[in-house]
């Protein structure tokens, strides 16, 4: 018998043991090529050895004290995230930093409603969850939290609709992650933001899956050149040590007064050493190569799989990118398939399939993973 719940519906037939540069090894030290970034957050790989340092480091000197003392580390990792634009709040996962965002929106403002994206994904807490259009992910939890109204991503017409006196924040993702790897449209974003502006309604975008270099830039609102009012971040933060954050424009700073929202254990010392050499790394020069390695994934599969009768689209920015299947049923087959044949990769919605290769995986390694891929779409389309 196991002694977990069975909450993940994990594959008990295989177990990793170690990591190396972008591979995966099991218990048998079978050599897994990683095309998940485990869910987008080991985005620097397996052997980032200036992130090891910093830990290793960090361990011998101090690991833990409360957040009632400054803390220079924390300024530090801040001002590398946000530059002097913005003011941040550490927390411990992308949910408490989506959670943080909607009680500085209902602070900020003293309004109630929050409007997100059908098919959008922010969390499973439960201020998150119900900020999380799903069905399948609310199912089985009411009654929610109130206030959350839902709009129809990519259609400016829906937000209208749902805006009102009572209207403190719109909410998503430039790319619905979870919901099918869906990239917001420039028009729309354009428009969104000027709507917000005009109503005074705060912009929040959750960058928790998106952050941290996975579309070629830094955040992925700097591709619709905007500037949101609140922005969170997780996962690719921390290179696999537990982090979350929510920033907002430095106008708002003291919004979050003492004792409005707090921590534990949100920015410690090892968090912080890990995130400090993460962003370090994140250089223009970088974020570059990593946009450009997207865009031969992109073009890679453009050019293999476009024309096959069993793919409806393929979409996405940078090394963030879905396969769209007309059948979701061979998405399982496809996965065992490239799994049993040394490449893992991610499903996203009902019928998508999810690449989120570590953003210093080389072009070679790409290929490698790319060709494996169209040779099983196509072999089970």
């Amino acid at each position: 018998m196991s002694h977990l719940f069975n909450n993940y519906g994990r594959n008990e037939k295989i177990e990793f043991v170690k990591g190396e540069d972008v591979y995966l090894y099991d218990t048998d030290n079978n050599q897994y090529l990683d095309f998940t970034s485990g869910i987008g957050v080991a985005n620097l790989g397996y052997s980032f050895e200036a992130q090891k340092t910093a830990i290793k480091t960090q361990v011998d000197q101090l690991i833990h004290i409360p957040n009632l003392y400054h803390s220079s580390i924390q300024e530090e990792v801040a001002e590398l995230v946000g530059g002097d634009d913005y003011v941040g709040l550490f927390v411990n996962s992308g949910t408490e930093a989506n959670e943080a965002a909607i009680k500085f929106a209902r602070l900020k403002t003293g309004k109630p409603e929050i409007i997100t994206f059908k098919n959008g994904f922010h969390g499973r807490t439960y201020g998150s969850m119900s900020a999380t259009a799903q069905e399948k992910i609310q199912k089985g939890f009411a009654p929610l939290v109130p206030g959350f109204k839902y709009a129809e991503f990519n259609d400016i017409d829906s937000v209208k609709a749902l805006i009102s006196p009572e209207t403190a924040a719109i909410m998503l993702e430039m790319i619905q992650g979870e919901g099918g790897v869906l990239p917001a449209n420039q028009a729309f974003i354009t428009a969104l933001a000027q709507l917000a502006e005009e109503n005074n309604i705060l912009l929040i975008v959750d960058e928790v899956q998106t952050g941290i270099g996975r579309t070629g830039k830094k955040f992925a609102f700097e591709h619709f050149d905007i500037q949101p009012d609140v922005f969170t971040l997780a996962k690719g933060l921390s290179n696999g040590v537990p982090v979350g954050a929510v920033f907002a424009k430095t106008a708002y700073a003291s919004v979050f007064a003492p004792g409005t929202h707090g921590s534990t254990f949100g920015g410690n010392f090892i968090a912080m050493a890990s995130a400090k050499a993460v962003l370090t790394h994140m250089t223009p020069a970088f974020l570059d190569e990593v946009a450009q390695k997207g865009q031969f994934a992109f073009d890679y599969l453009q050019e293999h799989l476009n024309q096959e009768p069993n793919i409806a689209k393929i979409q996405g920015i940078g090394l963030m990118i879905g396969i769209q299947l007309k059948n979701a049923n061979q998405i399982p087959m496809i996965m065992q398939k490239l799994q049993d044949d040394g490449l893992l990769i991610l499903r996203a919605g009902k019928d998508v399939i999810r690449l989120l290769p570590p953003l210093v995986m080389t072009q070679t390694q790409l290929e490698i993973g790319l060709e494996k891929i169209v040779k099983v779409v196509k072999e089970v389309g």
